[in-house]
């Protein structure tokens, strides 16, 4: 059970949008009910035409939703939107909220309460996945951080929706990179990672991400995979070496195959395939 704790750091949230009128009305409700006292909520959109910006303005004035703020205007797509979003931020915790997820009750307070007693600058939860009608698809937990899995196992261990970061990463001058589209959270954490800004794991369920026909995450499967492999030479010290390519491509295929060992190995052995979606309420914030 989730243990609500006083604790006065602000959180703001950072949700950029573009035609996801079906969803992100359950995404701006699940930041308002977290009944957290110091919240703010910005809505960056790129010029929605599905009436996304009708709901946004019906929004205005009514008290229990003043702590959103919102602006609709073209951009240069959802890392340029990011970038607007983290520059408003003045919250002392910053969380990536995508418009079509959202996040689980009591988030906030264990979110609040990892913040005050560790020191870590980026800190991610657990996730479960939601199709377009909300009906649970599955529980992901993911694995203590680790620099080696991150960089070479193809699937992202950090869920963006799950992932909350200190302000101080933003005040330093640290954004995403607008060039990506894709993979631009893997970039961005490789980036953080390397400049020496920590990571740590918490062990609950934080938010829901929505697998759906008209998301990034199954539309675009291919282009996030050749982005990513255009990443992996900027943070690799394979591609630091002036070994043959063949060498390198084979000690690549090595390197990913024990990255994925490692990475199912530890859910392997911490349990993780164990959790039963209709014991989702008897697991949640336990592990």
């Amino acid at each position: 059970m989730m243990v609500k704790v006083p604790l006065n750091q602000k959180i703001s949230i950072v949700t950029p949008s573009f035609n996801q009128r079906k969803f992100i009305e359950a995404a701006l409700e699940s930041v308002r009910s977290q009944d957290y006292p110091t919240v703010e909520h910005f809505i960056i959109d790129g010029g929605s035409t599905d009436g996304t910006v009708e709901y946004l303005e019906s929004l205005s004035g009514k008290p229990e939703w003043n702590h959103v703020v919102w602006r609709s205007e073209p951009d240069e797509g959802q890392s340029d939107a990011l970038n607007k979003g983290f520059r408003m931020a003045s919250g002392d915790i910053v969380g990536w909220l995508n418009s079509d997820d959202r996040y689980r009750p009591g988030c906030f307070d264990v979110v609040a309460k990892a913040f005050a007693e560790r020191t870590a600058d980026i800190f991610y939860g657990d996730t479960t996945w939601i199709d377009e009608n909300n009906n649970l698809l599955k529980i992901r937990r993911e694995i203590h951080f680790s620099r080696f899995v991150m960089l070479y196992h193809r699937v992202l261990c950090i869920p963006t929706t799950a992932t909350f970061f200190r302000r101080r990463i933003f005040e330093a001058g640290n954004f995403v990179d607008p060039q990506y589209q894709y993979s631009m959270d893997l970039e961005f954490f490789l980036r953080l990672g390397s400049l020496g800004y920590r990571f740590h794991h918490i062990s609950a369920l934080l938010a829901d991400f929505r697998w759906h026909l008209g998301s990034k995450s199954s539309v675009y499967f291919s282009r996030q995979f050749a982005e990513r492999d255009r990443i992996l030479p900027l943070y690799s010290p394979i591609f630091k070496n002036s070994w043959p390519i063949a060498l390198n491509k084979t000690i690549l295929r090595i390197v990913r195959m024990a990255a994925a060992i490692r990475y199912w190995g530890e859910k392997l052995i911490r349990g993780f395939y164990f959790d039963k979606i209709s014991d989702i309420d008897a697991v949640e914030g336990t592990k």
